[in-house]
């Protein structure tokens, strides 16, 4: 089975197929609806063969669909029909989820994405719960104002380094994980990690989207073409409460 990933971020749409080893990227932006993602998606994977989808959504995702248009991009997301768009069977995810599963190893994992936001999500013993820890009051507004991109704008990095630490101390404390990783595309900005954690991979993004598909019953899949599978597989198969 051949899976196409895309992880929508708020300044890149990511993809990567099974069978391929770079991935493609196109700018993405406030602007940016859900039809410019699908036209701009199938236009840079033209050349590429897959039978079906997973998206990693940077928002609250229920039933397999968006429940909210995201802050970060432009509007339309909220009950889109992806699968119709694509002409194939599509998974959809929180986009912190996606990453958290390809980064998975085992007991209860804390994953939290410095991204354009903080993306966060918990899994426990195989389940993944995505969560909006990023939206929660924390000083004069919230964490995602002060450990996202508006905050490493506006603080500088120095001091938006002082605020991940405090963030993260404050999570470990409330949610008391056996492990705590760092992902997202400013993770690695920072000098040092805050203690118990390790740092991610965005290319954990992209196993996850792989996984999402491992558990699937063959007879709801379309015909599947022989020759290519999966790169890389991550370290556990994690089924969602949300899909």
């Amino acid at each position: 089975m051949n899976v196409l990933v895309i992880d929508v971020g708020g300044t890149h749409v990511k993809v990567l197929a099974s069978g391929q080893t770079d991935k493609r990227e196109f700018a993405s932006g406030p602007k940016m609806t859900v039809q410019q993602m699908v036209s701009g998606v199938r236009k840079l994977t033209s050349d590429w063969s897959y039978d079906v989808v997973s998206i990693g959504y940077p928002g609250p995702v229920l039933h397999n669909r968006p429940v909210a248009d995201p802050k970060n991009l432009g509007p339309g997301w909220m009950g889109f029909d992806f699968r119709r768009a694509f002409g194939r069977p599509v998974k959809v995810i929180n986009d912190a989820a996606m990453q958290a599963l390809g980064s998975y190893k085992k007991g209860k994992m804390l994953f939290l994405g410095l991204g354009t936001g903080l993306g966060s999500t918990l899994i426990v013993d195989g389940i993944v719960e995505p969560m909006e820890l990023g939206h929660l009051p924390y000083k004069k507004a919230t964490y995602e104002d002060y450990v996202g991109e508006r905050g490493l704008e506006r603080l500088g990095k120095k001091r938006w380094r002082k605020h991940v630490f405090d963030v993260v101390d404050r999570l470990i404390a409330a949610l008391e994980p056996d492990d705590v990783v760092l992902g997202g595309g400013n993770a690695g900005i920072l000098k040092e990690l805050p203690p118990r954690c390790r740092l991610g991979d965005n290319a954990n993004a992209f196993r996850g989207g792989y996984a999402m598909w491992e558990d699937v019953p063959r007879s709801e899949l379309p015909a599947v073409q022989v020759g290519s599978s999966v790169a890389t597989k991550p370290r556990a198969t994690v089924k969602s409460k949300r899909s």
